[in-house]
């Protein structure tokens, strides 16, 4: 009777709460160093901040095609609204991933939130007060320009960058990512910074968004390719998670070539742009790392080569429209 009376030890198997499967899950927890300085500016990915600047060069040079005169305070505003929002989708990436335990385990930089170095309240201030400062210089551009209707494209903007991976569905976790960034980051950013100068979108204006758009893509599945493993795990259905390593291999290579493909059916009308054939160096050797990487810390030089082409690219195709 006494053998029957006692307790049977409970050998089921507990499920994981959430987050990242590859937390660990023993011994006590770790005090985190506080953030520094260092840790702040790492976490605002200033290396990503070239593709903010490919669609206000491109975007410019446009204008320059209606309106010889530059509008470098225009012009420049709308490079610190760019900023602005990068940065501030940055810091929200970091606080919705880390809260949802996305970023437990990181191959990449780590993160505020997920590495316990800041309060997620602190880092969520910080991404909104990004998002405030993006807000007031886009409106400081609209009344300066009078396209009031612009308000909503703004708004637009900024919910756009929250729910990329914040909210209980964020389109970043369910491969729509792509879609946006092409939207946001190349037709939006750039056909904005035409409009605001000159009131007017060339047929260029449109063919140089969907370059850029296309270059912010392939920086986003270099990204989303390195951290395809941790992310399935984690229950974060990026493109690649849904495509896989061969396809994802594939679509960045179509992605980095196709806007050189642009750039030489430009170069027919302007003759600038043959020198496209520069930056496109930089994107073979983007596309050769994607191709022979052996570990997904690589795919970061990928990254930062990718973004450095992008910006290369708007630079020569300014020239080109503004020569």
């Amino acid at each position: 009777m006494a053998a029957q009376s006692r307790k049977r030890p409970n050998t089921a198997k507990k499920r994981h709460p959430g987050g990242n499967p590859q937390k660990a899950k023993s011994g006590a927890p770790q005090a985190a160093t506080p953030a520094t300085a260092r840790d702040w500016i790492a976490a605002a990915r200033l290396r990503t901040l070239p593709l903010a600047i490919t669609p206000v060069l491109i975007g410019t040079g446009a204008a320059t095609l209606v309106d010889d005169q530059l509008h470098w305070v225009i012009a420049l505003a709308c490079l610190a609204v760019a900023f602005a929002l990068q940065i501030g989708v940055n810091y929200a990436n970091d606080y919705s991933d880390g809260i949802r335990g996305t970023d437990d385990v990181r191959v990449g930089p780590g993160r505020l939130t997920g590495g316990k170095k800041a309060k997620p309240r602190t880092v969520l201030i910080v991404a909104l007060s990004f998002f405030a400062l993006a807000a007031v210089i886009g409106l400081a551009l609209v009344i300066r320009t009078g396209q009031w209707w612009l308000l909503l494209v703004g708004a637009v903007c900024i919910v756009a960058a929250w729910f990329y991976t914040g909210g209980k569905r964020p389109y970043g976790y369910n491969a729509m990512g792509e879609i946006f960034v092409f939207v946001f980051f190349g037709l939006v950013a750039t056909l904005g910074t035409t409009w605001l100068q000159v009131l007017s979108l060339p047929q260029e204006a449109w063919f140089g968004a969907v370059a850029a758009g296309l270059l912010a893509c392939a920086v986003l599945l270099a990204n989303n390719l390195r951290d395809i493993d941790q992310d399935r795990l984690a229950g974060k259905r990026t493109l690649s998670v849904l495509i896989g390593r061969r396809a994802t291999q594939v679509l960045f290579s179509v992605f980095v070539l196709a806007p050189f493909a642009i750039a030489a059916f430009l170069a027919l009308v302007y003759p600038v742009a043959w020198l496209e054939g520069i930056p496109l160096l930089g994107g073979l050797a983007a596309i050769l790392i994607v191709w022979t990487y052996r570990a997904p810390r690589e795919l970061i030089t990928a990254l930062q080569v990718t973004s450095f082409t992008s910006v290369a690219y708007g630079a020569v195709l300014f020239g080109a429209f503004a020569v």
